[in-house]
């Protein structure tokens, strides 16, 4: 498979301790790497995309250009407009968001925030949260039973 940009090769060191040359795709998610590769069944894969679609669409993601509607407002009929009020739809995506992160539990929610929403891989995932190594994967299975619950995926 030729280089191409949406690939990039990387070295890891494998559980046996040797070193491995990998190709890795920078567009796939953490959880579609583990559901193309058989770690997750499809209602968990569903589960944790309905989730990172919520928090996609609630908005809570950092921003990465500048927020305009940050402009203070003018008299003159040229002047900023009032700012816009988060819509139902932002509103709802917020609520199913929270509600399934506390379906999730205390001490689940941060890893399926760390690798669904934000995109860590596991083992990045685990080093931030002081975890042991291959611990990330058993809870997040376990997170996303719960909000596979949550959001009544067959």
């Amino acid at each position: 498979m030729p280089t191409s940009p949406s690939y990039i090769d990387q070295t890891i060191e494998d559980p046996a301790g040797e070193l491995q040359q990998v190709r890795v795709h920078i567009g796939e998610s953490p959880l579609l790497w583990l559901y193309a590769r058989g770690h997750l069944s499809e209602r968990l894969y569903l589960a944790g995309e309905r989730l990172r679609h919520d928090w996609e669409r609630a908005g809570l993601g950092a921003r990465v250009t500048m927020a305009w509607d940050a402009a203070p407002p003018s008299r003159g009929r040229r002047g900023a407009a009032a700012a816009i009020a988060p819509g139902h739809a932002q509103l709802t995506a917020r609520e199913h968001f929270h509600a399934a992160l506390d379906r999730a539990g205390p001490g689940l929610k941060d890893v399926l925030w760390r690798v669904v929403c934000a995109g860590e891989g596991l083992s990045a995932a685990e080093r931030a949260l002081g975890w042991p190594t291959r611990a990330a994967k058993l809870v997040l299975i376990f997170a996303l039973e719960r909000v596979a619950d949550y959001y009544r995926v067959g």
